[in-house]
């Protein structure tokens, strides 16, 4: 159950069972609807869930569900292993369908008139028939209890029919037997049914991934000063915990005490972790990449920001689409209409002459043909599945509604870190003092930068040492190794003490710099790279630059979406200049807008022409606008 402020409708959330299909759904959506104090009520059957808003009692809500021969109870967060074992089992039901239906069919087709051959099919197909398509059977008893049809009634009527028709023949010792019909029909619907729970199963693990990336555990700072470790479940407001190196942030708090660098890229998708000290606000999820933290919490369990993101995921997965809503309505009376339909093509047959057996078969196909019901099925599962990928792949997608919006997109805003970028440093550049005379090149720069940066966690750290590994340089093993929050570091190596990091840092250590080592810096940070410097014995002898590179597939894909008619545009919380590196390196230039500019152009004088529409002029001018202000 979710809890809401005191100006918005308290909504409840129900996991349902023994929904078959769409017109489940809609059944279950006009009973809740009825509910005193309930003010609006959507039911997602790929979901089997429903919200429900007002302010009717979940007692009342459930004991409703019930009566209209469902079960409900209190939305859980995820219901992975359920989906799982629910597939299992259909899946062995389905296998020993395809087992004991698979000779039936051969028997059927080439003996189909011998007696032998349909006593074969008889005892082959009876167990597909009552415990294989057990599921159906009972769903259809249950509806018909509470005067209702749904999918499973058209299967159980369907093969009910083929096999009661069947039998009775082969008893009576002529005729012709349909026991295979009734197996093959039963198989291939649990088939379905068995990849439907599947790709259920993986679009929910979205959520489950989500939230499995939080802490399981923190490290609680007590009164007297004594640490406890504790599961995050147990953490309250107030609490306040210690985060070593390495250690996932257990919820969301504010910095109490030390500094650190944060790898925020699980909510951000910034590869630069940012520098946190005492007043700073951290995340819940995130991972401390150097120093110890102390922290307060502030929001825990379902008010943390990774347990809203894996909400806004869930909710968008029960969404309804427009197209949708109208399936559900359609699928509310289209189970009787096929029933009457069925109805009057046996009577027809039976009318024009054709015995029992020959006007049951069209009868049935009719039946079989409408389940399950694709227009009610394909899009919720559609929306779980694509809004489930979407999530693995860092796109947090509103709903269903969002979703059938996008095929008239025209403008693509695309951030910069995970996205375009990699999301992760490498090493790009590696200048060395030219003062040195040629006795300090850049390997032995890298491989002193790497001697220190290998006793740290910073990512900026990482990066550099495996530069050095894919160059195949030594490193040497560091000794009183020294960071300094955020700005370098220091360590013995080599026999000398080697210093890395800003030039501030540098200088506060007795190094010194030369101009033109000077100029490569300025000029690496105009291309939007992080810069620092490595020395040793009182001199700066080189520099090296780190930046987030640009994924190799980028530029394809913004090529491939301005073709398709979409303006891209490119979001960074960077500085200007590394956001203007990533744009020209993804594509972007002035050349190209002038070409745009020059087709949009001749846009507007093939409209005088009468050659253009109107509201495709009024777009491409509104374009043109927009390009001029960038």
């Amino acid at each position: 159950m979710e809890a809401k402020t005191e100006a918005e409708a308290r909504v409840v959330e129900l996991d349902l069972e023994g929904m078959t299909c769409a017109s489940c759904a809609t059944r279950i959506e006009k009973v809740l609807r009825r509910q005193e104090g309930v003010t609006e009520a959507n039911v997602n059957f790929a979901a089997e869930r429903a919200r429900v808003a007002g302010e009717a009692e979940l007692d009342r809500l459930i004991d409703a569900v019930a009566k209209a021969g469902y079960r409900a109870r209190p939305s859980k967060p995820s219901r992975g292993s359920s989906e799982t074992a629910a597939a299992e089992a259909v899946f062995r039901r389905f296998l020993v369908a395809a087992i004991l239906t698979a000779p039936a069919m051969a028997i059927g087709m080439i003996w189909s008139e011998a007696r032998w051959a349909m006593a074969a099919t008889w005892v082959l197909v009876t167990p597909v028939q009552f415990w294989s398509g057990w599921p159906f059977l009972r769903s259809a008893a249950l509806n018909a209890r509470h005067g209702v049809a749904t999918m499973d009634t058209l299967v159980a009527v369907g093969t009910l029919a083929a096999y009661t028709y069947s039998a009775w023949v082969t008893a009576m010792g002529h005729g012709h037997a349909y026991f295979e019909t009734a197996g093959t029909i039963i198989t291939l619907i649990l088939l379905g049914k068995y990849f439907e729970l599947t790709s259920r199963g993986r679009a929910s693990s979205a959520i489950r991934a989500l939230l499995e990336r939080g802490a399981k555990q923190a490290r609680v700072l007590r009164e007297d000063g004594s640490e406890v470790m504790v599961d995050v479940a147990e953490l309250a407001p107030g609490d306040v915990f210690i985060v070593k190196p390495g250690e996932k942030i257990a919820t969301d708090g504010i910095v109490r005490s030390g500094s650190s660098a944060v790898d925020e890229s699980l909510v951000t998708g910034e590869s630069v972790p940012r520098e946190k000290s005492a007043g700073d606000e951290v995340i819940g999820g995130t991972v401390n990449a150097q120093g110890v933290l102390t922290v307060e919490a502030t929001k825990v369990g379902a008010d943390t920001a990774l347990a809203q993101i894996a909400r806004l995921v869930e909710e968008a997965q029960g969404s309804k689409a427009p197209i949708q809503r109208l399936a559900d309505r359609v699928a509310g009376v289209f189970v009787p209409i096929v029933l009457v339909i069925a109805a009057a093509t046996f009577a027809f047959w039976l009318l024009s002459g054709d015995p029992v057996g020959e006007a049951l078969i069209p009868a049935v196909a009719v039946l079989i043909i409408a389940c399950p019901c694709a227009m009610g099925l394909a899009t919720p599962v559609a929306i779980m599945v694509g809004t489930g990928r979407g999530a693995q792949m860092g796109v947090l997608i509103r709903g269903g509604d969002v979703l059938e919006r996008s095929r008239s997109i025209d403008a693509v805003v695309l951030d910069k870190t995970g996205t375009i970028t990699e999301g992760r440093m490498r090493v790009t550049d590696v200048e060395v003092d030219p003062w040195n005379g040629g006795s300090v090149g850049s390997g032995e720069v890298l491989a002193a930068a790497a001697a220190v940066e290998q006793a740290s966690e910073h990512p900026i750290a990482a990066a550099v040492v495996r530069a050095a590994k894919e160059r195949g340089l030594a490193i040497a093993p560091v000794e009183g190794f020294e960071a300094a929050g955020g700005n370098g570091a220091r360590g013995m190596a080599g026999g000398r003490e080697i210093f890395v990091g800003r030039a501030s840092y540098l200088g506060e250590n007795g190094l010194m710099s030369c101009s033109e080592l000077d100029e490569h810096k300025a000029k690496l940070e105009a291309e939007g790279k992080t810069v620092f410097g490595v020395g040793w014995e009182r001199r700066v002898r080189g520099l090296i630059a780190v930046a987030d590179t640009i994924k190799p597939t980028s530029k394809a894909a913004v090529a491939a979406l301005r073709r398709a008619g979409a303006d891209v545009v490119m979001i960074t919380g960077d500085n200007a200049a590394t956001a203007k590196a990533i744009a020209a390196s993804a594509g972007r230039s002035r050349h190209r807008d002038r070409q745009r500019h020059r087709r949009r152009d001749r846009g507007e004088r093939y409209h005088a022409r009468g050659r253009r529409p109107a509201w495709r002029a009024d777009r491409d001018r509104a374009r043109a606008a927009h390009l001029s202000q960038h």
